[in-house]
């Protein structure tokens, strides 16, 4: 303890002669003793930093920031502009605090099918996640349409400060979740239920850029968009079965395109098997009738080469050799006889007479 509160407690303490009188007139001991003395020269010390310590515990003047947040100061209810990175920051107990702020990657669903429970559950450590009702529109006929969508985004940590300032903490409702509503009616109303199918990437261009555009028009630019996905159309039950059954109709009218180009091939198909087959059988008459005349035309020039090279002894010669060929016969078959036409003009007779039936041989000589 400061020495100056030991001589305010040395003051106070009563002497000995007082003590006397004050026993006398009181009955009993006053005196006053400094429970501080019973501690020592360094009791006084402890106490002030067991104080200090019981001060830092309860008041917390200090704040630890997570990878992937950013911090605030507000002094005096004043936003400091320079965010706060990731680390241990201190500050001064009702003058000042720390405001932290997730600058993740954040996702807010516009759904009405439930996906399970979302929530933060570490100050944002693993949150960021919104779902909203899907988002109602009319189309240009004025009937009904739900959009499910889902928009993935993160709060620009450079600007962070600035934007909790002037937008506070429900931002998301205020940047993100108004500009989709907005974009989403104004696209999709420009198209009838009918149209939203086979539109759809489309529409989903179109969104996702309109919204880009409208979130990056603010100032300083707050929010960075990831991506703007459209997941569902819900269209109204009756357009839906007016649509299946268009798309019926569209699927038979295609069966029977399809069967009839088919059809179309196989006639096609067969018509050139049927002129292929044709050519194919002209080619071999063609090639047959060529074998026969240019068989005739070297028959025919062999004849005439023959006819040209016969004389009368090389025909005399020829009768000789088939002379000898019935002698030899007869050798074999005593019984046979034999009728010989002199000049060739009518073939050499064999007539066997072995056998009850007569065999009749022509053996014609070529002479």
């Amino acid at each position: 303890m400061p020495a100056d509160m030991n001589d305010y407690f040395k003051k106070k303490r009563p002497s000995n002669s007082n003590n006397g009188s004050n026993s006398n007139n009181n009955g009993g001991s006053n005196n006053f003793e400094n429970p501080l003395n019973n501690l020592g020269k360094g009791g006084p010390w402890i106490v002030i930093l067991i104080a200090i310590g019981f001060a830092f515990f309860v008041l917390k003047p200090f704040t630890i920031i997570n990878s992937g947040e950013v911090g605030i100061k507000v002094n005096t209810g004043k936003f400091e502009q320079t965010p706060l990175k990731a680390g241990l920051h201190f500050y001064i107990p009702v003058l000042q605090k720390i405001i932290p702020v997730n600058t993740r990657i954040r996702l807010i669903t516009y759904s009405d099918i439930s996906t399970g429970a979302l929530g933060d559950s570490y100050r944002g450590f693993e949150g960021g996640l919104r779902r909203n009702p899907a988002i109602s529109v009319l189309d240009r006929r004025g009937l009904t349409v739900k959009i499910d969508i889902a928009v993935q985004y993160r709060l620009k940590a450079e600007t962070a400060p600035a934007t909790i300032e002037k937008w506070g903490s429900s931002w998301e409702e205020k940047i993100i979740n108004s500009k989709v509503r907005e974009v989403v009616r104004d696209v999709v109303g420009q198209y009838t239920a009918e149209q939203l199918p086979e539109m759809r990437n489309e529409i989903a261009a179109a969104i996702e850029t309109k919204v880009k555009q409208s979130v990056d028009e603010l100032p300083n630019q707050p929010v960075i968009l990831a991506s703007v996905e459209l997941r569902t159309i819900n269209l109204p039950t009756k357009i839906k079965d007016q649509i299946e059954r268009v798309q019926i109709a569209k699927q038979d009218v295609t069966i029977a395109e399809q069967q009839k180009e088919k059809a179309k091939q196989m006639a096609q198909k067969a018509a050139e098997i049927a002129k292929g087959e044709a050519e194919r059988n002209r080619i071999e008459a063609q090639g047959e009738a060529d074998k026969i005349r240019i068989e005739a035309e070297e028959q025919a020039k062999a004849n005439k080469l023959i006819s040209s090279s016969l004389t009368s002894e090389l025909l005399q010669l020829e009768q000789i050799k088939t002379q000898g060929k019935f002698n030899e016969a007869l050798k074999v078959n005593r019984d046979a006889k034999i009728f010989l036409t002199p000049g060739g003009a009518v073939p050499n007779i064999w007539v066997d007479t072995k056998g009850k039936t007569q065999t009749q041989r022509a053996v014609s000589v070529e002479q």
